[in-house]
């Protein structure tokens, strides 16, 4: 029995919510989870909904049947079948603790992707992703060479037939033109004093102005930098009686952990785009992203 999604994003009307749900009874599909949201500011509305195939319907199917409510109602829609990875890239620079943290959560099941490759500016990290069995490859990138650079990214991009991009710490801003070009599938972390503590050791600016939150956000990565839709966010408390390097390392483990979640809720379909926000369904009781883990 095949257990499949469907994601549709159009303006709020009378109906929708019904439509969907007879469509699916009509198919011999059963309902498993579902959520949905009505934005009254945008006029927009959302909704996700995970469902058994219990007729042997298969997407294709599915999809031909769906198109008759999709035109009336003016729907972005999506079927996909849960089960089925998706294909992510992931890019690193020297910080490498999201990196180990996505590579130990793939390995376990944890984080149910396909890791088709890892790009580096830099070599530290070719050999424990080798020894994944993952493809590395080293791209260096200078003010010279950045639109060749870029090339050879998109390349492997293109080769891999990846359908994600994640900045696991990847300190080099992208184009405007390759943000346009994977727009809503390159998901980037960072710490979340931007943009009060700029530039290099934002952590130790944080310890010497006393702060007592540390926070990482997770977004989608846009021309503008560091202000695409954000995902996921998460924060811990500090105090005065912990270190300079207390602080990096608490901000490691919540920058590793806003990155998953966001990746999480992105691979199962539960992000929207909302113009310059987003809408972000919640996780299905069971699923890790509803807890936090070390």
């Amino acid at each position: 029995m095949s257990k499949f999604a469907l994601r549709v994003k159009c303006r709020s009307t009378r109906g929708i919510v019904a439509a969907i749900s007879s469509f699916l009874a009509d198919q011999t599909c059963n309902i498993t989870d579902s959520a949905q949201f009505d934005d009254v500011d945008t006029g927009n509305f959302f909704m996700r909904v995970s469902f058994r195939s219990e007729g042997g319907r298969n997407l294709d199917e599915l999809r031909v049947g769906f198109d008759p409510i999709a035109s009336r109602f003016a729907m972005d829609s999506e079927f996909f079948d849960e089960a089925v990875k998706r294909r992510v890239i992931v890019m690193v620079s020297r910080f490498g603790h999201c990196l180990n943290d996505l590579l130990y959560r793939w390995r376990i099941g944890a984080l149910p992707i396909d890791i088709v490759a890892v790009i580096s500016n830099h070599m530290e990290y070719q050999k424990v992703v080798v020894n994944h069995d993952i493809p590395f490859h080293c791209i260096m990138v200078t003010k010279e060479n950045k639109a060749e650079a870029e090339a050879q990214q998109m390349l492997v991009v293109t080769e891999t037939k990846a359908e994600l991009i994640v900045l696991a710490r990847y300190m080099q801003v992208l184009s405007d033109e390759i943000c346009r070009k994977m727009s809503g599938r390159i998901i980037n972390i960072h710490h979340s004093f931007l943009p009060s503590f700029k530039g290099a050791n934002p952590y130790k600016q944080a310890y010497e102005r006393g702060v007592k939150l540390i926070g990482a956000t997770s977004h989608y990565v846009t021309a503008d930098l560091d202000e695409g839709p954000i995902i996921e966010q998460d924060i811990i408390r500090v105090t005065h009686a912990q270190s300079n390097e207390d602080y990096v390392s608490l901000g490691r483990d919540v920058e590793a952990q806003a990155l998953a979640r966001a990746i999480h809720a992105h691979i199962h379909g539960r992000v929207f785009l909302n113009g310059n926000k987003t809408v972000v369904f919640p996780p299905s009781p069971g699923s890790f992203a509803s807890e936090r883990m070390g």
